[in-house]
């Protein structure tokens, strides 16, 4: 699973979502294609706790998150926190 793929899953999860994955660091040699970061700005987070946003994301990743996936940073906002804070 490629980060464009990981980009996919979580936009078709996750209503009027906007996806960004990358890679957060050099490759670990044990997982080399495991480690992602995703920043995700959607307005269904919005009055969610950071907690259910972040449950937002993996579910919307279902089984890759156990098979393909071995570690991701998540970064989520609101559009406007996106606005305000974004990077």
């Amino acid at each position: 699973m490629d980060a464009a793929d990981i980009e996919a899953a979580i936009e078709a999860g996750i209503e009027d979502c906007e996806a960004t994955v990358s890679r957060p660091r050099s490759v670990d040699e044990e997982f080399e294609d495991a480690h992602f970061a995703a920043t995700v700005i959607s307005p269904a987070f919005e009055g969610e706790t950071l907690v259910d946003q972040h449950q937002q994301v993996y579910d919307a990743l279902g089984e890759h998150m156990t098979t393909d996936i071995h570690a991701i940073e998540l970064t989520t906002y609101t559009p406007e926190e996106y606005e305000e804070h974004g990077e």
